[in-house]
């Protein structure tokens, strides 16, 4: 069996405000069940994203949040690169920080923005990077 990527899990600080990043970002996220401090959202391509505030520290107790900077980034395809500039302008006037605008990279075009927790989001018109049929 191949090895597959199956979860990418946000451990966050606030999940209403992650909730809302996310959907703005154009996730159908779920309301949270219960008074679980969990949402799951299965995306096409087969991966979920999962946005909690409680895993990470709750069954690792040397976890810690990060004090500065980012160490991974999360890349979403959004298409052609006229919707990289409308998720951008979206995002940014929104009042997420947007930390590169939209440019031509070295690979793909490209801009990127932070999500309320400073996880950095890369929005690319990359085919690389798109859902396979």
């Amino acid at each position: 069996m191949e090895l597959q990527l199956a979860m990418v899990l946000l451990e966050v600080r606030d999940l209403d405000a992650s909730i809302a990043f996310y959907r703005r970002l154009g996730l159908d996220i779920p309301d949270p069940a219960g008074e679980r401090p969990i949402v799951i959202h299965r995306m096409g391509s087969g991966v979920s994203l999962l946005i909690t505030t409680q895993f990470a520290s709750a069954y690792d107790p040397a976890f810690e949040r990060p004090a500065g900077g980012y160490q991974q980034l999360l890349e979403f395809y959004v298409g052609e690169d006229a919707l990289v500039d409308a998720k951008w302008t979206d995002l940014t006037s929104a009042g997420y920080h947007g930390r590169l605008a939209p440019t031509q990279t070295a690979g793909p075009y490209a801009a990127m923005v932070d999500d309320p927790d400073g996880n950095v989001i890369l929005l690319t018109s990359d085919e690389a990077a798109a859902p396979g049929d």
